[in-house]
């Protein structure tokens, strides 16, 4: 064998090498895909039961508020109709978030750029994590529903003292988790507690393995030499 003949064996078995390694980076580009896609999917089921949860209670709820708006606004305690529409209005903003949602998760093309799909998956956290802090605003109206004129026209001291605890300390935890539902305390353990599951978790693993395409795509063939 001369040296054209090694020189030509040596080119041959260098592009095959360069080729299987182009192939395999597609392969697992390809591969790593398929797993953010089905980590998205993988939340469809309880967005769908939410979203159809929410949008009955609240025409539930809100038809009933309707009603006694109309027929019954002097006979019916307006700590209940008040408490009632806070709560059925700020559920009405977060079923609206939640087909946007829905929307993104259906939209996500991850066959696409990576730069889009980071794009409609972050879009997709940020939507989840203000979902949330709305929806925690409503918990001092679950402390003051139940109020009605003979109850507070009859309650002794340790009434109003048990219950401004217990509404001041809603009225706390509201706005305090508005403000610190963030992803910069992600890590932390109470919101590891509230962000746990199906509606949080696939978003982190999908973005994950994005970041993971990312670097393949950096990434050179490595030479055999």
């Amino acid at each position: 064998m001369n040296d054209k003949d090694l020189k030509f064996l040596w080119q041959t078995t260098h592009d095959q090498w360069e080729k299987s390694l182009i192939i395999n980076k597609k392969n697992m580009e390809e591969i790593t895909r398929l797993k953010a896609r089905n980590f998205l999917s993988s939340m469809k089921p309880v967005k769908i039961f939410t979203l159809i949860s929410g949008i009955l209670w609240v025409g539930i709820l809100g038809i009933i508020i309707f009603h006694l708006f109309i027929n019954a606004y002097d006979r019916i305690s307006l700590f209940f109709l008040y408490s009632a529409s806070f709560q059925v209005l700020l559920t009405s903003i977060a079923v609206v978030m939640y087909m946007v949602q829905l929307d993104l998760i259906y939209t996500t093309d991850f066959s696409g750029s990576v730069l889009d799909i980071q794009k409609k998956l972050l879009k997709l956290q940020s939507s989840s994590l203000n979902v949330a802090r709305i929806l925690f605003l409503q918990l001092p109206a679950w402390t003051t529903f139940y109020w009605n004129d003979t109850m507070l026209a009859s309650g002794n001291i340790f009434f109003w003292i048990l219950q401004g605890l217990i509404t001041l300390s809603a009225i706390y935890g509201a706005f305090w988790l508005f403000s610190n539902i963030k992803y910069e305390n992600r890590n932390k353990k109470w919101f590891q507690w509230i962000f746990s599951g199906n509606e949080w978790l696939p978003i982190i693993q999908a973005l994950e393995h994005i970041k993971q395409i990312e670097e393949y795509q950096k990434e050179e063939p490595k030479s055999i030499l």
